[in-house]
């Protein structure tokens, strides 16, 4: 038996150029879907045969499969727009329409779906939310762009398990750690830093390292069942906890004011006018405002600890590397 292809589409994000570093130094030949050279230079000198292309060409995302033992669906659009946009709509809900249907007709033995806890639920018994928990957002006002476009496009890889299509769900959690070009989930690392955070909310979070959910994601496709979801997280950590961590770990004071919920909505105000009259993402809206003050996004890997073999480690090594990644790249200053 030959060596094992993997192909996948994000590689230009956080988790999938994360995964795709790992499946290459697991020994697995990887295939990556990509706009241009220039989406993935922090790829340079990986071994990666390269397939140009994007999401609503369907044609290429056969000829990126095609031969493929399993394909990894990370690429995702992530914003803080309270409304599912056509741009976020054509990429988290169509594109993955494309990715299966594309599955489909090149016969790859198994697809994971690269979801996100968003489209899981709310804690309603003070318990960390398992893959059971009902979706509720709306009811506390958390229904954003992302968060439906996330449980729609898992709707689409649900339907198609029903079809016939073996696919697996993973449900990674807010992760952090290095190649995070954009960045994305990085921009609490660098805000911190940076001092744009006056303070810190009163809610909470899971926290993973991207590594770690990236050998989680391998581990989904080598042992996980079909049609199953499964959490890949790490840490529950009030937002003033991973704060603390961050200022230690970047030697900087720590944040030590708790900034009232009016003073902070009132900033997310503000940006919710930056988005309607300029189109582009402030630092914060109401919604993201209501998502820092939410105790209850808190969430159990248990499932994919007992099925996968799934661990994590300390969250630590994450914003260590994180840092050190964006100074290498001009993000942050030296230290």
């Amino acid at each position: 038996m030959g060596t094992l292809r993997a192909a996948l589409t994000g590689a230009s994000g956080l988790v999938g150029g994360n995964l795709a570093r790992e499946l290459v130094r697991q020994g697995y030949a990887v295939r990556a879907i990509r706009r241009s050279p220039a989406s993935t230079a922090r790829l340079d000198g990986e071994p990666i045969e390269w397939v140009a292309g994007e999401l609503e060409d369907v044609a290429s995302l056969r000829s990126a499969f095609d031969g493929a033992d399993v394909v990894f669906h990370c690429a995702a659009s992530v914003t803080l727009d309270p409304q599912p946009t056509p741009e976020v709509v054509k990429t988290n809900v169509a594109g993955t329409r494309n990715v299966v249907e594309a599955v489909r007709a090149t016969g790859v033995p198994r697809l994971v779906h690269c979801s996100s806890v968003v489209a899981v639920g709310l804690s309603e018994n003070g318990l960390p939310c398992d893959e059971n928990a009902r979706f509720n957002f709306a009811e506390h006002g958390l229904a954003d762009g992302y968060t439906v476009t996330k449980r729609e496009s898992e709707d689409l890889v649900r339907a198609a398990v029903h079809e016939g299509v073996d696919a697996v769900i993973v449900n990674p959690t807010f992760m952090l750690g290095p190649y995070d070009a954009k960045p994305s989930s990085g921009r609490l690392i660098v805000g911190i830093v940076q001092g744009q955070s006056p303070g810190y909310t009163s809610g909470a979070n899971n926290f993973v390292d991207v590594r770690d959910v990236a050998r989680g994601m391998i581990l989904a496709w080598q042992k996980g069942r079909s049609g199953e979801r499964y959490i890949l997280g790490g840490h529950n950590l009030p937002y003033k906890e991973i704060f603390e961590r961050i200022a230690r770990v970047a030697g900087i004071p720590p944040l030590t004011w708790s900034v009232p919920y009016p003073v902070a909505y009132a900033a997310g105000l503000l940006g919710d006018l930056q988005l309607w009259v300029t189109g582009k993402e402030p630092l914060v809206t109401t919604n993201s405002v209501r998502w820092g003050y939410c105790p209850t996004f808190q969430f159990s890997s248990a499932k994919a600890e007992r099925e996968l073999g799934y661990a994590y480690g300390p969250i630590e090594p994450a914003i260590e590397d994180a840092l050190a990644w964006f100074r290498a790249h001009g993000m942050l200053p030296a230290r």
